[in-house]
């Protein structure tokens, strides 16, 4: 079966249709920046030319960065406009989109649920935590393979700043931090998020997951096991997928 996912994140908006029984994307993804403003309005203008470069009628699961509730409405928006805030995002994509059947959950928690199903976290018991390093960190947390939905662990206070203000993808390429040196802050964030949580494994998301290799042999000291995430970037849009099979 194959039903189209979405991913929408503070610097790009991609999508494919997604085959259900693989979990993996049935089409090469198609992409385009994330509007600036990036107003609900210009968002889904985005989000219609992704669907319609595909032709695509039928269900659309899309992910959000942000806190959603109810499969709809959006309650934060730490990295898109505010004027997100308490938007019923399900009803503003359908309508763009023709009445298709939409539904809308937050962005790590779907790259999440398509790692525990298809990726590095299948058949994990205990406590998993998907982290998504991008424009800013998104986090999913599972236990035992049931998720705790919008943890948005990206917030955490370290060091007096937003932990993703620091290690964030996006503080490295815009402080121009080596990978050894970006390293070094995402550890400090693992060790804070690890004492808080004692998780038994770290995925790691988002683009550089498949420069792994880069960052990941400076990272010590944490007693959690770590990997790259298996779908890489596109987790999010087979998630969505998922996301929008099971909606009811």
């Amino acid at each position: 079966m194959q039903i189209f996912g979405v991913d929408i994140g503070g610097s790009g908006i991609k999508g494919a249709p997604v085959d259900l029984d693989r979990g993996d994307l049935a089409q090469e993804r198609f992409k385009v920046l994330t509007p600036n403003p990036s107003t609900p309005d210009s968002v889904a203008d985005g989000v219609k030319l992704v669907v319609d470069q595909f032709g695509w009628t039928g269900p659309v699961g899309l992910t959000f960065p942000g806190v959603v509730t109810d499969g709809s409405h959006i309650r934060t928006a730490a990295n898109v406009d505010k004027s997100w805030v308490d938007t019923d995002a399900r009803a503003l994509f359908s309508e763009r989109l023709g009445g298709m059947p939409v539904t809308v959950v937050n962005d790590a928690d779907a790259a999440g649920v398509a790692e525990m199903h298809f990726g590095a976290g299948k058949d994990r018991k205990g406590v998993v935590m998907l982290l998504t390093f991008g424009t800013g960190i998104g986090s999913a947390i599972f236990v035992d393979g049931v998720l705790v939905p919008n943890s948005e662990l990206g917030h955490l206070e370290l060091h007096g700043h937003d932990a993703e203000k620091r290690a964030s993808s996006k503080a490295k390429d815009d402080e121009e931090l080596s990978w050894e040196h970006w390293a070094h802050r995402v550890q400090k964030y693992l060790a804070h998020v690890e004492m808080l949580f004692s998780p038994d494994l770290f995925i790691i998301g988002g683009g550089v997951s498949r420069k792994a290799h880069k960052f990941l042999p400076y990272i010590e000291g944490i007693a959690a096991a770590i990997v790259p995430a298996q779908l890489q970037n596109n987790a999010g849009i087979v998630g969505a997928a998922m996301h929008a099979a099971t909606d009811g």
